[in-house]
């Protein structure tokens, strides 16, 4: 069983899990036939010069034509939107994705729904010269369709901290900010260093993250989490399964001893939640409290996630 099976009850979960479950008010289209509304939005599109004049290969392996100065950008996922206005682009940006939290600023921006599921009319209606999805999260049918609209998609995949780099640097290059990229990644860089340093000096404290407790499914060795984790100067007791989000028992949670749970802060249990089930009570982490507590940041895998790793590094290594 995967963690969309049993994550939807928690804000922990894996957020494409919860974009997927949890709409805000979005009614998507992204399956829908093209239909009159299309042909005559395709028609004013069209009108308009092209500036398109670049051709830059996105993480997906795709040759994307974008233009030389990207203006008017439609981001298909929160993490996206971080990304962008990380490199300075926020200026230019017209519409983001459901459950956009980061940066502030970009909370303002109309939504085109789901990531998902993003209404393809909503974003043809704008006219965007770009739009920027993630190959993990984004629905690659909503990607062919709009590119058979004539709209140039540019797909990010990042996997684990290198990986934020390697799809900023890229980014960096389709939205003409390489300069901008390049110092964004060595200040992310500087930061991460500091915290393997201080990492160093301590032996890892073997954590626990239940991300939702019936059943018990938490971070495999594939997440973006666990490598958060390990480079905060912890050790997840499951870092050794493939899975990104894998089913495990209670009795092997309790045979591996882990030294304290990872929670995530505001989340649907609590450490109270622990105490009160069966058979929890048995690890030592759970009986004397010792929790260290994350945010949603870490579910981002953009520049935000940078704070999140920090702030992990405070609690563990005071």
């Amino acid at each position: 069983m995967s963690a969309q099976a049993a994550g939807s009850k928690n804000v922990g979960v894996p957020a494409r899990v919860r974009w997927r479950l949890s709409p805000r008010s979005a009614k998507p289209d992204a399956l829908k036939p093209a239909g009159l509304w299309i042909v005559a939005l395709l028609m004013v599109a069209a009108a308009t010069p092209s500036r398109a004049d670049r051709k830059v290969m996105d993480e997906l392996g795709r040759v994307v034509v974008v233009p030389d100065h990207p203006n008017r950008i439609v981001c298909l996922i929160p993490s996206v939107v971080d990304d962008v206005y990380s490199l300075g682009a926020g200026q230019n940006v017209v519409a983001i994705s459901d459950f956009t939290k980061y940066p502030a600023a970009a909370k303002s921006k109309p939504s085109i729904g789901l990531p998902m599921s993003p209404s393809l009319e909503a974003i043809v209606a704008l006219h965007p010269d770009l739009v920027v999805g993630s190959g993990k999260i984004n629905n690659i049918e909503s990607v062919r369709q709009l590119t058979s609209y004539g709209i140039a998609v540019f797909m990010l995949d990042p996997h684990g901290l290198q990986g934020v780099y390697t799809s900023l640097l890229i980014l960096g290059s389709a939205l003409n900010r390489e300069d901008s990229a390049h110092a964004l990644v060595v200040r992310l860089k500087e930061r991460e260093g500091e915290v393997r340093a201080r990492a160093a000096q301590h032996s890892p404290i073997r954590v626990f993250m239940p991300v939702w407790y019936d059943p018990i499914v938490t971070i495999g060795k594939g997440s973006f989490i666990s490598d958060l984790v390990e480079t905060a100067g912890a050790r997840s007791i499951t870092n050794d399964i493939s899975q990104e989000w894998p089913q495990v028992s209670l009795e092997a949670v309790i045979a591996r001893k882990p030294d304290a749970l990872l929670l995530v802060r505001s989340g649907k249990f609590s450490l109270r939640d622990l105490q009160q089930r069966p058979g929890w009570n048995t690890l030592d982490a759970v009986r004397t409290g010792r929790v260290f507590y994350l945010d949603d940041r870490v579910e981002y895998p953009s520049p935000v996630a940078f704070d999140a790793l920090e702030d992990l590094a405070k609690q563990l290594y005071p």
